[in-house]
């Protein structure tokens, strides 16, 4: 490998560790025997060294096309991905309309993906966090995680909400996270590590506190902490159960610390902001006419036509 990256034996294999996984990794690791390649959502200047180890343990070609977020740029695409009823637009708007009102780079924005729930517990520490560490913020509650079998957790939020009024916005249920990552009040994204979450982060210049759950958010960390270098981990340290509320996984001092590292002044936050927007312009080189991705594609395209050519 062309650097070195340490991960314990507890996050190394992320969901294959629960039982009943590991036939689904030996599924995946099959499959990719019998293709003629491989099509991979990241971009060269990413990943560049990463992808030509993988090319070479594959003995096949690797063609990287992403990042695909930046396929269509169009402002009003990018905000109704994922919702376009007439609820989902009045969303997209309130919420622009509220990081209009905010500085260039003051906002950290919070969500946790699709799959991963947050149980009363730790949903109470994150936004005690949030409220702790005095920033403005953004954050993406799912309606699973406030929904009327739990109305503690209602009346805790409305409390929160009340008391970081015009500094805080809860978002309950789905958000536009396309729009809001390209927006210039945002200056941090306190993620799960999911790589199209990651990868829609570096598309657009976003640093990011990191908060892996499971399968290979893990390894997504170790790449945006230890080789990017545009990360700032929270302090997980093995996967979360799901559904486990007796344990939590981070506490809100943590948050606070992560998020102030982050948003911070200082050489080091400074580093991580300048190396974030350095990705974010290589991202869109890589997708632009005659960038990595560009030219990828048009040779995916070229091996298409190619084996249509053989075959008849």
């Amino acid at each position: 490998m062309p650097v070195h990256v340490e991960v314990t034996k507890a996050t190394a294999p992320g969901f294959f560790n629960s039982p009943g996984w590991e036939a689904l990794w030996t599924e995946c690791v099959e499959a990719m025997r019998t293709p003629d390649g491989a099509v991979v959502n990241t971009f060269a200047d990413l990943e560049g060294q990463f992808v030509s180890c993988y090319e070479a343990a594959l003995g096949k070609p690797v063609w990287t096309l992403g990042p695909l977020c930046l396929s269509n740029r169009d402002v009003e695409a990018m905000a109704s991905r994922g919702d376009t009823s007439l609820d989902g637009v009045r969303l997209q708007s309130a919420v622009a309309a509220w990081l209009d009102t905010k500085d260039t780079d003051s906002v950290v924005f919070v969500s946790f993906g699709s799959l991963a729930r947050k149980l009363p517990k730790q949903l109470f520490e994150v936004g005690h966090g949030l409220e702790d560490s005095g920033r403005p913020f953004l954050w993406v509650v799912k309606e699973a995680e406030v929904s009327a079998a739990v109305p503690e957790v209602q009346e805790w939020l409305g409390a929160l909400e009340a008391r970081t009024a015009g500094r805080g916005l809860v978002v309950r249920g789905w958000a536009p996270q396309l729009a809001i990552l390209s927006h210039r009040a945002v200056g941090g994204f306190v993620t799960h590590c999911g790589w199209n979450s990651l990868l829609e982060s570096v598309a657009h210049g976003v640093p990011v506190v990191t908060w892996p759950h499971f399968a290979d958010q893990f390894l997504n960390e170790r790449l945006v902490v230890d080789v990017l270098g545009v990360g700032v981990p929270v302090g997980v340290t093995a996967p979360v159960m799901m559904f486990d509320d007796e344990n939590v996984a981070v506490a809100r001092g943590d948050i606070v610390r992560a998020v102030s590292a982050l948003m911070g002044e200082g050489e080091e936050a400074d580093e991580r902001r300048r190396k974030a927007k350095e990705y974010g312009e290589k991202a869109h080189v890589a997708m632009a006419k005659g960038g990595s991705s560009y030219e990828n594609l048009t040779q995916l395209i070229e091996s298409f036509r190619q084996c249509g050519g053989r075959k008849g």
